[in-house]
């Protein structure tokens, strides 16, 4: 394992970056019109909240299968050459989930569409960390996430655009996938190379990062769960779909107005894990007022403006602390470690919050987000008050 950086310039390598951020936001648009998509599809069929909840969760084992042989086919076959291949099989897989109505064909097919682009989040942010320089990586990684976060944004306001009937919404969602092959392909001779393996298995890179690895797996886990079924639970607390789909942008653009300062203040706080931790805290300040805030939607569309900003700040943060601490092939594997612990809570999450919807109605939603960001605020104050020294 390695504590030098993963560059030694300190200028921002712009062609690389916009190759990797403009790509990888292009499936974040694809992303934000398909979750909700889905799952309302779904809904509109009569499955149960849990079995809806379940086949989201499908998406992390997918992440789960493809973390730890992504660097490998990148080792073998190059990075660029290795995240065309995960856009054209995410492309051609999204328009099955329009032609394959049988529910349980569902599970396979999200196995292999999240499975590519699990493949294009690891390779798109070793590449952002591998070209951002020490001391600016929290600010980069900042713009990344604040790009990302308007493509998510963007395929949400498409969602209330298209709507959930016909082919229409499938044929935008795979069109836009399509285009991230273009960036990768004018920027092939820039990406990185790895010329080397990994020193240790990737799973143990994990443990240099634990306050980071528990972030993302709680990040994981709501997102996943809140961005699937949050239109559900909207729909049964007696708001339109057009609502559901407000309040869902108002969080999206919640994650655009902090992650550059997010990244901003990550570069000036020697231990990362004071801003991890209280983010945390506001993650469970929100969760608790979910309850009080869905009278009105409008009261609760600001409260998800900053809660969903804070909380997106878990991944955004947790990332720049990799990059700080690992650096060439040691950085590839320690991103696919991250991803396999967001895919972790990306199952985790929809499953439990799916399951506390048909226990305890809409109410379950906010309850098991709660828990969730209790677990981790124990987990950070544990770190911060025992490890004073581990980062």
């Amino acid at each position: 394992m390695s504590d030098l950086p993963s560059g030694a310039r300190e200028d921002i390598h712009w062609p690389s970056l916009f190759a990797a951020i403009s790509s990888i936001s292009a499936v974040g648009i694809a992303i934000g019109l398909g979750l909700p998509l889905l799952s309302l599809i779904l809904e509109n069929r009569g499955v149960p909240s849990s079995l809806n909840g379940l086949n989201t969760a499908t998406a992390g084992v997918a992440a789960m299968i493809a973390a730890p042989i992504t660097t490998k086919l990148a080792h073998r076959f190059g990075v660029a050459t290795t995240m065309i291949w995960a856009v054209l099989i995410s492309a051609v897989s999204s328009l099955g989930f329009f032609f394959i109505e049988n529910f349980w064909a569902w599970f396979p097919l999200r196995i292999v569409f999240h499975g590519a682009t699990t493949t294009l989040f690891i390779l798109s942010e070793f590449w952002i960390n591998f070209a951002a320089p020490p001391s600016k990586r929290g600010l980069v990684l900042g713009i990344y996430a604040t790009v990302l976060s308007v493509g998510f944004a963007a395929g949400t306001v498409i969602f209330s655009l298209v709507g959930t009937q016909g082919l229409l919404p499938f044929i935008v969602g795979s069109v836009i996938i399509l285009l991230a092959a273009i960036p990768i392909y004018i920027a092939r001779n820039e990406s990185p190379y790895l010329d080397e393996k990994p020193q240790h298995h990737f799973l143990r890179y994990t443990l240099a990062v634990p306050t980071a690895i528990m972030g993302v797996f709680v990040f994981g886990a709501v997102e996943a769960g809140g961005l699937a079924l949050f239109p559900v639970y909207a729909t049964r607390l007696g708001f339109a779909e057009s609502h559901a789909s407000y309040l869902l942008t108002a969080m999206a653009i919640g994650n655009v107005v902090f992650q550059i300062p997010l990244g901003l203040i990550s570069d000036r706080i020697k231990d990362r894990r004071i801003l991890l931790t209280g983010m945390g805290v506001i993650g469970l300040i929100g969760a608790l007022l979910l309850p009080f805030a869905s009278a009105d939607w409008r009261l609760l569309a600001v409260l998800l403006l900053f809660w969903g900003g804070m909380v997106a700040g878990l991944y955004t943060v947790g990332l720049s602390h990799i990059g700080q601490r690992f650096s060439g092939s040691d950085l590839a594997a320690a991103n696919a470690a991250f991803i396999f612990f967001y895919a972790i809570g990306t199952i985790a999450g929809p499953a439990a919050i799916g399951a506390g919807m048909d226990i305890d109605g809409p109410e379950g939603f906010a309850w098991v987000l709660t828990a969730f960001f209790g677990v981790f605020v124990l987990f950070a104050f544990y770190r911060l008050i025992f490890h004073p020294q581990r980062t």
